[in-house]
């Protein structure tokens, strides 16, 4: 059974960094991709950035480009989501998903989700 779980969320004040990891189970990846989405109080899911598996290239939403880096570890099977700068806008629970395609997964149709970490940021 394929697993993701998240971990790394927390409260942080304006400005301050926190790193999310996410970390599965039950499959090892070698291809498709890996995303972060977040969502905020009544607010709808958005995409903050994914992976490709294959080869680590990257893609940002731009509220966050410049400020989150995400990155793999193909030996640890995880991806992580360096968080700088924050801000109280980025307040919400992040998640990651995988699946094979990234339009998929802007569609949402991930294949392999977690339950989410819960980031706050204090103004």
């Amino acid at each position: 059974q394929v697993q993701l779980v998240e971990s790394g969320g927390g409260l942080v004040q304006a400005g301050g960094s926190l790193r999310l990891s996410c970390a599965t189970s039950g499959r090892t990846f070698s291809n498709g991709f890996m995303a972060w989405f977040r969502q905020a109080p009544g607010k709808e899911r958005e995409f903050v950035a994914a992976i490709s598996w294959t080869d680590g290239s990257a893609y940002y939403n731009d509220p966050v480009r410049g400020r989150f880096t995400i990155s793999k570890d193909n030996a640890q099977n995880t991806v992580d989501l360096e968080m700088n700068s924050l801000r109280p806008e980025d307040t919400a629970i992040y998640s990651c998903q995988y699946g094979k395609m990234l339009s998929r997964i802007l569609n949402g149709r991930a294949e392999f989700w977690g339950q989410g970490t819960q980031v706050t940021v204090s103004s």
